[in-house]
């Protein structure tokens, strides 16, 4: 009996240490998911003396007939494809063209990387307003002294919505080429040596090397700007445009932000939040089994 109770404990044991993790995942995200999927099937001014009224899948039908739920989910694939040049492509070039890199001139190539990075996004969209304002903005001005003619960088249709993906992926890219660097810098330096001796050119060694064990953090970066990349815009958007001009720059997390807290349309918001999980989740699953096919890793 003793032995049984030993055994029990062993097993146990794990569970207790990650019990504090469990409960938090499921007070703070499990939790909040489930109350958003039961409050998608009803109609909710989210004041608290006003009555829940239930109306099934009408949320959801309304959404999907309207137009700036379309403009907002094609907005969310542009913002992505947009951005991931930017978090993905230019840090890995980074990485692997300044890794000889040393002295004063490796200090400030650090130094311009990453203080995108570390700036605060309310900071970042306050100086880009300031930057880009179409009176009296330091862009448009040397726009004028070039003889051209000034931009509505935020206020023009055609401008605003890669403006926001050129700010998200600037502030992106301190992140992305740390996380580059640091898988670059980890590769055994024998691979490296061994290629030389067969007689393996620098590019040779990029392209049959490096690019391979870097493929983990490649997959890793990619996945997150999928899944993350117009949420990272949320921010610019709400404060630089407020979804326009003419919904040209809203997507589906700014559209369930607006429908929640802007129009107070609960149901509305909480259905276009299931819509988004859903989406991303199936995404997600498919990164992950690609990932586990496609990366190499070095054991």
């Amino acid at each position: 009996m003793s032995k049984r109770i030993d055994i029990f404990k062993k097993q146990l044991e794990p569970w207790l240490f990650i019990a504090p993790v469990v409960m938090s995942l499921g007070v703070w995200v499990y939790l909040p998911l489930i109350q958003e999927f039961i409050l998608s099937f009803y109609e909710w001014n989210l004041l608290p003396n006003s009555p829940k009224e239930f109306v099934g899948l009408e949320n959801y039908e309304s959404l999907i007939r309207l137009p700036e739920m379309r403009y907002a989910i094609w907005n969310t694939l542009l913002y992505i494809l947009g951005i991931f040049p930017m978090s993905v492509l230019l840090p890995l070039g980074i990485a692997l063209f300044t890794q000889n890199l040393g002295g004063w001139s490796r200090d400030i190539y650090r130094t311009l990387i990453f203080v995108p990075m570390i700036i605060a996004p309310v900071v970042v969209a306050i100086l880009w307003r300031w930057l880009l304002n179409k009176d009296h903005g330091l862009m448009n001005v040397w726009l004028d002294v070039l003889g051209f003619t000034k931009i509505g960088f935020l206020e023009e249709k055609n401008y605003a919505l890669s403006t926001l993906i050129f700010i998200t992926g600037w502030k992106l890219i301190g992140f992305s080429t740390l996380i580059f660097s640091a898988a670059n810098a980890n590769i055994d330096k024998s691979y490296i040596e061994a290629a030389k001796m067969d007689g393996a050119s620098h590019w040779q060694i990029i392209y049959n090397i490096r690019l391979p064990l870097l493929s983990p953090s490649i997959f890793l970066l990619s996945m997150m700007t999928i899944l993350l990349g117009s949420q990272w815009s949320f921010i610019y958007i709400n404060i630089l445009t407020h979804g326009g001009p003419l919904k040209s720059t809203t997507n589906i997390y700014y559209l369930l932000w607006e429908y929640g807290f802007g129009s107070l349309s609960v149901g509305w918001s909480a259905a276009a939040g299931v819509i988004a999980f859903v989406g991303f989740s199936f995404i997600a699953y498919f990164c992950m089994r690609l990932m586990n096919k496609r990366a190499i890793y070095d054991n």
